[in-house]
């Protein structure tokens, strides 16, 4: 039986969301230079700070995550 094929199965679409995805990155960076900013800390009035802010918590989040993995994680025949 054969598989149906979706539209991501094509690499050259990949490569199309990749480059919008991409693009849009750096549009909303540059226009993060523009945005009147109310802060109530120093360190928020930084260029970019809200995106490396986010960027770097969702790699600790991972490494968080796979450091808890050991913890919670059961052997394979746990329920048998």
């Amino acid at each position: 039986m054969a598989r149906e094929l979706t539209i991501f199965d094509d690499p050259e679409n990949v490569n199309k969301v990749l480059k919008a995805f991409f693009a849009t990155l750096v549009v909303l960076l540059i226009l993060d230079i523009f945005v009147t900013r109310h802060a109530h800390f120093p360190w928020e009035e930084a260029l970019d700070f809200y995106p490396v802010y986010g960027f770097v918590s969702c790699v600790l989040l991972v490494f968080i995550a796979r450091g808890l993995r050991a913890l919670v994680m059961r052997e394979e025949d746990y329920y048998d």
